[in-house]
C-alpha cells in the first residue's frame, strides 16, 4: 500500500525536471539537426528516381504475357520481359509516344508464337523469340535504330 505514495512522489520530483529539459531544447524540428546555408525544404528536393541503367537510350518495357495451350485448355503463362536500345533521340521520343501500339504487336507476335512454338515440358527458343520481336519491331518502325534486348522469358504452368 506504501508503493503508490513513494511511486506518486517519484513522479512529483521528476516533472519539474522534465519540464526544464523541454524548455532548454532547440526550437529547430529534429534535436541535433542544423541547417546548413545551401539546404532547402524537403517537399522542395527532387525525389530519388530509380533508373535500371545509366544509359540514356535504354527503355524497359513492363513484361508480356501469353497463354501456353495444350490440346484446348492453358496449361500455364509465357512471360518475357525486354528493353529496347534506342540511341537516336527522336526516334526514342517516337517510340514512346507510340508505345500503345508497339506494346499490342509484340503482344499479337507472342500469342502467335506461344501458341505455335512453346510447349509446357520444354524451355522455349529465346533467340527465335528475340529475332521475332527485333522483326516486330523493325517493321512497325519501318526502319531500323531501335535494337530489342531481351531482359527476361519464364514460363510458369498451372497445377
Amino acid at each position: 500500500m506504501k508503493a503508490r505514495p513513494l511511486r506518486k512522489a517519484a513522479f512529483l520530483a521528476i516533472v519539474p525536471f522534465l519540464a526544464l529539459a523541454a524548455l532548454s531544447l532547440p526550437s529547430s524540428p529534429a534535436f541535433g539537426a542544423e541547417k546548413a546555408a545551401g539546404d532547402e525544404p524537403k517537399d522542395k528536393k527532387k525525389a530519388a528516381v530509380h533508373k535500371i541503367t545509366q544509359s540514356e537510350s535504354y527503355m524497359m518495357i513492363e513484361p508480356f504475357y501469353a497463354s501456353i495451350m495444350g490440346g484446348s485448355r492453358p496449361l500455364g503463362l509465357l512471360m518475357v520481359g525486354i528493353g529496347l536500345d534506342i540511341p537516336d533521340p527522336a526516334l526514342r521520343e517516337r517510340i514512346e509516344h507510340e508505345m500503345p501500339r508497339l506494346r499490342d504487336a509484340y503482344v499479337r507476335s507472342l500469342m502467335s508464337f506461344a501458341a505455335t512454338n512453346v510447349r509446357a515440358w520444354r524451355q522455349p527458343d529465346v533467340i527465335d523469340m528475340a529475332d521475332r520481336l527485333q522483326t516486330v519491331t523493325d517493321r512497325y518502325l519501318a526502319r531500323k535504330g531501335a535494337r530489342v534486348l531481351l531482359a527476361q522469358v519464364m514460363i510458369r504452368l498451372n497445377k
